[in-house]
């Protein structure tokens, strides 16, 4: 298979928290809203909106992003050559201006294509609408209102995994696992990320997470495309 295609590739992967530390230093309003949504949660039965509110990171509405890390081939011949770095930043509409700012000047071709694990669902809309809630304009890669399924350009590899089945939900890891690729939960995984940002205070800890969550992801995606795995000296962690 011919590999020119890698290089229209921005593989991404990224970190969210909860807006605010604790359920009680939310505004009274977001404190209400926050209580309607926990009433579906599975666990309402068992557990206080205040204790639910440790998923909050994941609902765009009620999250923040800390770190956006990226990944792209530098380099596609003699053999493939990956550059991965991270834009991390506690102050959320700084860190998206500087993404933004990152896709318009290097990434804005139509040629170019995102890739995450579960992106369609989770970090491409994620991303999209945190811009929009901080009013920041939205890239061209990142213009997706009123196109059909089948108009979106950007890969994913839970998509690529599903053969169409919708049912079916793996993870990075597993599929990692299955691949017999490191894993990258070898500090933290994503359930730690809360308490490493909030009770530690500890965003360094987490960018490095998130940066071999992309290495990872990569491999997976050059797997199931039947392509060799990068040494690890042909991948770059800056």
């Amino acid at each position: 298979m011919n590999n020119d295609f890698l290089k229209n590739i921005l593989f991404l992967d990224i970190e969210t928290v909860p807006e605010a530390k604790s359920f009680h230093e939310l505004p009274e309003r977001k404190q209400a809203l926050w209580k309607k949504k926990a009433l579906f949660f599975r666990e309402a039965e068992d557990k206080t909106p205040e204790e639910l509110y440790e998923r909050a990171g994941i609902y765009s509405e009620f999250g923040k992003i800390v770190v956006i890390a990226v990944g792209y081939f530098s380099q596609i011949e003699p053999e493939p050559k990956l550059r991965i770095t991270a834009i991390a930043n506690h102050d959320e509409k700084l860190l998206l201006k500087e993404f933004a700012d990152l896709l318009n000047s290097h990434f804005d071709k139509k040629e170019t294509r995102f890739c995450a694990h579960n992106g369609k669902e989770f970090d491409f809309p994620y991303i999209g609408r945190r811009m929009l809630i901080q009013g920041i304009p939205l890239p061209k890669t990142l213009q997706l209102s009123g196109k059909k399924p089948w108009e979106v350009p950007h890969l994913d590899t839970l998509e690529l995994w599903k053969f169409g089945d919708y049912k079916h939900y793996t993870s990075l890891d597993l599929l990692a696992s299955i691949f017999e690729i490191e894993s990258s939960k070898d500090d933290i995984d994503g359930s730690q990320v809360n308490g490493i940002y909030y009770q530690m205070n500890d965003l360094d800890r987490i960018v490095k997470y998130c940066k071999k969550d992309v290495a990872v992801l990569v491999q997976v995606f050059l797997k199931m495309n039947q392509l060799s795995v990068l040494r690890p000296e042909n991948i770059t962690i800056v």
